[in-house]
């Protein structure tokens, strides 16, 4: 008999998901003043030191702001670290589909916008990640891929663009290497990064984008159509 895993999470945990909840659901808004730390004792039934706790690891991330002599208030209403939990427990599927959707618009801003170095970055990148597609080090096709991909993004010149990918960028890392040592999903093909690279050269809006999501299109429609699971290792 399988015996099913209890999660067991911690009272500074459980006192976080309850502050990000109240927060969540606006009973604390932003910019306002929380709780004072008695108040919070009283109001999750925990310790002192769960409630510092909880609220330096909020501070840290971002959503609360600790004013000395002063009081802890909201900054923002999601937290940036549950973000990227979530953003890394997310399906392969699901990764694949927010990485079509920011590589095909940064192609179009980069046909647009592309200057010469940019060009000179993209073939220098796509000319390496040929060179090692040939060979068997994967590291080093993963390092030139991912310059390539966000030599495009680095192209588009839009910085909030630029930053979301760089958000986004720690995990497809480590899902690029995931989609490549799955034999059932197709590659990306040489000539699939050398379309992207043409059209943005041309300075071609729609080609670039288009080229751009039909190079994930094969891998998102072989996880939808087949029974492999999609779910990224945890």
């Amino acid at each position: 008999m399988i015996t099913p895993t209890i999660q067991r999470r911690s009272l500074v945990e459980q006192t976080i998901d309850a502050i990000r909840q109240l927060i969540r659901t606006k009973a604390w808004k932003v910019d306002e003043c929380i709780p004072r730390e008695a108040e919070l004792v009283e109001l999750f039934q925990v310790g002192r030191n769960t409630v510092r706790e909880a609220i330096r690891v909020l501070s840290h991330s971002g959503m609360l702001e600790v004013r000395q002599g002063d009081g802890t208030y909201v900054r923002r209403e999601l937290d940036p670290a549950e973000t990227i939990t979530r953003l890394n427990q997310s399906a392969l599927s699901d990764h694949l589909e927010m990485q079509c959707i920011l590589e095909s618009e940064a192609a179009r801003f980069a046909a647009m916008r592309r200057t010469a170095s940019d060009l000179t970055r993209l073939k220098n990148a796509l000319d390496l990640r040929a060179v090692y597609a040939r060979g068997d080090n994967v590291d080093e096709l993963i390092e030139h891929d991912r310059e390539f991909h966000e030599a495009i993004v680095d192209a588009s010149h839009n910085e909030a663009l630029q930053a979301l990918y760089g958000y986004f960028s720690s995990s497809l890392r480590a899902l690029t290497k995931t989609t490549m040592a799955n034999e059932a999903l197709p590659d990306p093909t040489h000539a699939d990064h050398l379309a992207v690279y043409e059209a943005i050269l041309a300075g071609n809006e729609e080609a670039a984008a288009l080229a751009a999501r039909e190079m994930l299109a094969p891998q998102i429609s072989r996880l939808k159509a087949s029974a492999y699971p999609t779910a990224r290792s945890r």
